[in-house]
């Protein structure tokens, strides 16, 4: 059961990274762009982590407010989640 919290941890964050990356890239060289709606869904889905290091690690989106204020509150609801979804398996 552990795998599958970690799974839920790791995969989304992982996606998510790679995404604001690639978004990043396109922003660079004027392509298409991933919508930031579509960001925060990736983050409130479960990848805030992966958003936020991306956003770091590109130095991308780290001036708009929505993402510097509105990525850590949903960090903070994804480890709420993640704590509640372990302690469900634990059981």
């Amino acid at each position: 059961m552990e795998i599958v919290v970690l799974g839920f941890l790791i995969i989304p964050n992982l996606f998510s990274f790679i995404v604001v990356g690639y978004d990043k890239y396109q922003a660079k060289n004027r392509g298409w762009r991933v919508p930031e709606r579509s960001l925060f869904l990736m983050a409130a889905a479960g990848g805030a982590i992966g958003v936020y290091l991306g956003m770091g690690a590109f130095r991308h989106k780290t001036k708009h407010g929505k993402f510097y204020y509105g990525i850590p509150i949903l960090i903070i609801v994804n480890l709420l989640i993640y704590f509640l979804l372990f302690n469900k398996f634990m059981l």
